[in-house]
């Protein structure tokens, strides 16, 4: 069987090795220079390569149609993509939550070592080839049209991304292509992705806080959207960093969000010091005020916080910054401690989808068989990664749905 791969990212790369084993004669095209661009981007540069939950966890971790993906997970799971690896030599460690790193911290060493495989499974790459078309024939794919020319094909393996970081190749060229097959695109928008806030984050611009403990509230009906506890990050724009990243993923799929947010109504709460009660923290502050007791406020809390949040926590504290801290009430310091446990941030909105780990949106997974990928619009056509309207959390259980779907989208049944 001649089988074409469209898009060499791990979903492509994981399809072709997995329909070579099957004995097809296999091609992958791919637009960029080289194979696995968007790889050498992942775990900033690092590629975090998987999770080491069991395969059962990954689905509470796929907010994005997770159960679609359970056959696709049986056919191909975490521990054979770390297998794969380490055959060809990329030995592994596991970090903080679960995540899978190469020991190297390269990469490089992921995308070369699934190139390598590639070249020895017999699979024939072709590189700056853009596919433009699949042509088709009674219900049937027939060929993959490049800008100069023609491959004929008895399947077809769409996996050419979403459109987050285009700069790797993903422009969404995908959708257009499945969307002329009669396939029907779910809203295409950005998931893992930082988020606008008020302008009082200009003046934190740079502030990394770790181990704190955020929560995400609709303020008008007093809900908890979303909460999480690690590192974030403040920009020039609003809140990025691990945990907002995976805040996204959930927040995105709020009912009416983007109208909560220009409304006031989504917030952001920051407990700066989570392994302390209210209590514990109002009896750290005293020990701090006994010390500085002679001094002003405002140079009492150098040692309780950062000091490129201080200035931000003296105007919300609302206690006069020249004050002396002897002279600070029981009611003033009891307003401190309580906004050092919610420390409130506005969120108005989300970046581009262009600033996006991943595409949340695309391929209608209704449309697709889960079991082996296949359209069931047009017979020989399959799905494989980002295309498809699944997404993740961070910590690499992204990766490994394209693993998994590109895997399957290769095998017969």
């Amino acid at each position: 069987m001649k089988v074409a791969v469209i898009g060499g990212g791990p979903a492509g790369m994981l399809a072709a090795i997995s329909a070579a084993n099957m004995g097809d004669d296999v091609t992958l095209f791919e637009k960029n220079n080289i194979l696995g661009k968007k790889i050498l981007i992942t775990g900033k540069g690092r590629c975090n390569i998987t999770s080491s939950l069991e395969i059962g966890d990954f689905i509470a971790n796929i907010p994005g149609n997770g159960k679609f993906l359970f056959s696709a997970f049986e056919n191909f799971d975490n521990t054979d993509i770390i297998s794969m690896l380490e055959k060809e030599g990329v030995k592994v460690k596991e970090e903080r939550g679960n995540r899978i790193f190469p020991v190297s911290d390269k990469a490089e060493d992921v995308r070369t070592a699934l190139e390598k495989i590639l070249r020895k499974s017999g699979v024939k790459i072709k590189l700056n080839a853009r596919v433009i078309e699949i042509e088709t024939d009674d219900g049937k794919v027939k060929s993959v049209i490049l800008e100069n020319e023609k491959f004929s094909a008895d399947k077809v393996i769409l996996a050419t991304g979403g459109r987050s970081y285009p700069l790797t190749g993903s422009t969404g060229d995908g959708y257009k292509i499945a969307e002329s097959l009669g396939h029907t695109i779910k809203a295409v928008k950005g998931s893992l992705v930082p988020m606008i806030a008020e302008d009082i984050c200009k003046n934190l611009q740079g502030l990394s806080l770790k181990n704190v403990g955020i929560y995400i509230y609709d303020k008008e009906k007093d809900k908890k959207i979303y909460q999480d506890f690690g590192e974030m990050l403040f920009t020039h724009f609003g809140v990025s960093g691990p945990t907002i990243l995976s805040g996204s993923a959930h927040v995105l799929r709020y009912k009416n969000v983007e109208e909560k947010m220009r409304n006031g109504n989504i917030i952001l709460k920051i407990d700066l010091k989570p392994a302390l009660t209210l209590e514990q923290l109002d009896a750290r502050v005293l020990r701090d005020f006994e010390e500085f007791k002679n001094k002003q406020f405002k140079n009492s809390l150098d040692k309780l916080l950062p000091k490129k949040i201080i200035d931000v926590v003296l105007d919300k504290s609302k206690i006069n910054p020249e004050k002396q801290v002897n002279e600070i009430t029981k009611d003033e310091r009891t307003y401190l401690v309580k906004l050092l446990k919610n420390f409130e941030i506005r969120l108005l909105g989300f970046r581009p989808v262009e600033e996006a780990i991943i595409t949340a949106g695309g391929i209608d997974i209704k449309e697709i068989n889960p079991k082996t990928m296949e359209s069931k619009i047009v017979s020989g056509l399959y799905f494989a990664g980002e295309i498809i309207d699944v997404d993740a959390y961070t910590g690499g259980f992204n990766l490994q749905i394209a693993y998994s779907t590109g895997w399957t989208s290769g095998m017969k049944f």
